[in-house]
């Protein structure tokens, strides 16, 4: 399919909608039958934050690689270093402005650009576009986004495209035809468009990716998600983030076979979709880490306590020289055959990404962003500070978590409230956190033994009744072992309550009401 550039013409918009849409500075108005959803504002505006600071560090970067070479360019020069003070200068004073074009600005591509709403808010809001590439497949979709780049007066940075997204994509691998980012938010599923998005974008590029196939994400066709994604899931409390680090997995292994990887700088569910925001590299020596970053989970069939094993190994050759490693296949499996927690067998799921799945530093810088001018106006920036002081709380080297609803229903117990739950596991010396993927998460670095120990001295306050200790069931296998030691429920710990809570920040957003949900598939698919 050859791809059909369309040429805007600067002709007055005729408005074939009156009902106007307004989201901040941009207006649609040529609604027609082309897909908006207004739930996806804070998506959007998640994603012009991220963005904005992603190319201040990557102009950031670029300084430090330009003044790099001049300073070896220098270092047989008599004035090197005043010249090097020039530079520094020089680079530095480099200030951008949204709305403006710069020769050394970002090359964006929206690929399924719908009404052009994002893209359009992208060329208004993000400082340093070079151009933006808005696609869709839709001929209607393509005139729609014309009309709005128009009225909007951003035809000097987007440039619509009529095209098959896949087929643009793998006509623009040429190095001065690739994208520093590309946005991927498809009705489902994203993996068809992922091969085609790793040879398009720049080493160092951000890709963007959303599914909204929660359903099958969360373990409800575990079958489905295996062809979609590579990876079987368990249906868990932590389902949400499970679907996290199951879409990770799949973006690495589709950029690995291209001799890539990905660093994950923020990783969101929210409502009714995953929303992924990496970075992807190119070197095959950094390449051979990634099999150490995928676990297979084993999930107990009676008690659900999960076990992750990694796919690989990397130890140190020496301890003189740390940075000489060696890769390995781990020994196996992690757990026996029945749980040594209730007798129970277990379910293996997986492979699915183990690594963290965020950049802290990215986060907090983040996270100051949008609590300054430009960003502090956008219209969601309540809960994009909310949901980032939470990620900014999480344990990063702690895959998934454990909910204490369900650990106490397992035993027929009275729910320990979060705050004595989570105080006696730091008066015990853990480490806690919440998830921003649930309200009621428990993330710990205790393994679970400790965990069914601390329920079992819970169960001394509250007892269970003794017909439901039925021989055989996990209730009565974990409940048949005595407490290891005593747990401090009484005495609240200074961190069990967290910055985020104190504060009141919109942490979990309330359903909304009018128009929640993925919305239905655009009539062209």
């Amino acid at each position: 399919m050859e791809v059909d550039e369309v040429k805007l013409e600067k002709a007055p918009p005729i408005n074939p909608n009156p009902n106007i849409i307004t989201e901040r500075n941009a207006n649609i108005i040529s609604g027609g039958n082309v897909f908006y959803n207004p739930v996806q504002e804070f998506n959007r505006d998640l994603s012009i934050a991220v963005l904005n600071v992603h190319f201040q560090r990557l102009a950031k970067e670029r300084e430090e690689k330009a003044l790099k070479q001049q300073q070896r360019k220098q270092k047989q020069q008599e004035n090197g270093e005043q010249l090097t003070a020039a530079v520094t200068t020089a680079t530095t004073n480099n200030s951008y402005v949204a709305g403006t074009k710069y020769d050394d600005g970002m090359r964006i591509l929206e690929a399924l650009a719908a009404t052009g709403l994002r893209s359009i808010r992208y060329a208004q809001e993000i400082a340093g576009v070079r151009q933006i590439i808005a696609n869709d497949l839709s001929r209607q979709a393509v005139e729609s986004i014309n009309t709005n780049v128009l009225h909007n007066e951003v035809e000097h940075l987007i440039e619509t495209s009529h095209a098959d997204a896949m087929t643009l994509m793998y006509t623009s691998t040429a190095s001065e035809q690739r994208f520093d980012a590309v946005d991927l938010d498809p009705y489902g599923c994203p993996n068809r468009f992922l091969d085609g998005a790793m040879q398009c974008i720049n080493d160092g590029g951000l890709l963007l990716v959303t599914a909204t196939d929660m359903a099958v994400l969360a373990g409800n066709a575990p079958e489905a998600c295996y062809v979609k994604y590579g990876s079987v899931p368990l249906r868990m409390k932590c389902c949400h983030e499970m679907a996290l680090r199951i879409l990770l997995h799949c973006i690495e292994s589709h950029a690995n076979r291209h001799g890539k990887y990905i660093e994950p700088l923020l990783s969101i569910s929210a409502d009714f979709y995953v929303r992924i925001f990496v970075r992807v590299y190119a070197g095959q020596a950094q390449c051979k880490y990634s099999m150490s970053k995928q676990s297979w989970i084993y999930q107990c069939t009676g008690c659900e306590t999960f076990t992750l094993q990694p796919l690989g190994t990397v130890r140190a050759k020496s301890a003189e020289q740390p940075h000489l490693v060696k890769f390995g296949i781990p020994t196996g499996p992690a757990v026996n055959t029945l749980c040594e927690h209730c007798n129970h067998r277990h379910h293996l799921g997986g492979p699915i990404w183990s690594a963290p799945i965020h950049n802290m530093e990215f986060v907090e810088q983040l996270l100051e962003a949008v609590q300054t001018s430009p960003l502090k106006e956008l219209g969601t920036q309540r809960r994009i500070v909310g949901v980032l002081s939470m990620v900014q709380e999480e344990l990063p080297d702690v895959p998934l978590y454990y909910t204490p609803d369900k650990l106490c229903c397992v035993l027929k117990l009275e729910i320990v409230p979060m705050l004595k739950m989570r105080s006696a596991l730091l008066h015990a010396g853990y480490r806690v956190s919440y998830s921003h993927a649930s309200k009621n998460s428990l993330k710990t670095n205790a393994p679970p033994a400790v965990l069914w120990d601390l329920l079992r001295c819970w169960s001394k306050r509250h007892p269970v009744r003794e017909d439901r200790k039925i021989p055989g069931t996990p209730l009565a296998t974990i409940l048949a072992k005595d407490c290891s030691r005593d747990y401090e429920f009484d005495e609240l710990h200074a961190a069990a309550n967290p910055s985020s809570r104190k504060k009141a920040l919109s942490r979990f957003q309330e359903n909304p009401a009018p128009h929640w949900g993925p919305g239905t598939r655009a009539t062209i698919m």
